[in-house]
């Protein structure tokens, strides 16, 4: 779909209210669900990790690319979660300056852990609402999803991982 297919109305305030509510309501199941970690990683760990877990091992430049972050943030993040076990640092053998990440068993069971939580709790949030409106919610959201694709995809860097 392009932009003249959308219609040229303006989307009205209440319609930017309820997707203002949607934002804050599906972020804070996202943050919600770190809660089950108790601490054993930050949030900005945890996005890194899920970076990861989408990326498989990757260039720390790729890593820090996908969270819109510097390269020296993610070496910081990554050294202390290669300490705690959740992060494994290597080089590529094509070239010995190419820091690589890659998830550890430990990192892989964390981002589980919270991913199968989320799961469980949007099962039972959407369980709220009819099928019907579940049908319509999912048809909303995809075509969302990709208006939001084509303009982050061309003018960021995709999507940010949380």
């Amino acid at each position: 779909m392009n932009t003249s297919d959308r219609g040229a109305t303006a989307p009205t305030q209440g319609e930017i209210d309820a997707f203002q509510r949607a934002t804050r309501d599906l972020i804070g199941v996202a943050l919600h669900s770190l809660e089950i970690l108790q601490g054993e990683v930050s949030l900005p760990q945890f996005r890194l990790m899920l970076s990861l877990h989408d990326l498989g091992r990757s260039p720390s430049s790729q890593v820090a690319h996908a969270l819109g972050a510097s390269n020296s943030s993610v070496t910081r993040l990554a050294d202390r979660l290669h300490g705690s076990g959740h992060v494994e640092r290597g080089t590529d053998p094509r070239s010995r300056s190419v820091v690589t990440l890659e998830l550890t068993a430990r990192g892989h069971r964390v981002v589980d852990k919270v991913l199968e939580w989320r799961h469980h709790e949007l099962a039972r949030i959407l369980a709220g609402l009819g099928a019907d409106q579940r049908a319509a919610t999912v048809d909303g959201l995809a075509q969302f999803h990709r208006v939001v694709g084509e303009q982050y995809t061309a003018e960021l860097h995709g999507p940010v991982p949380l």
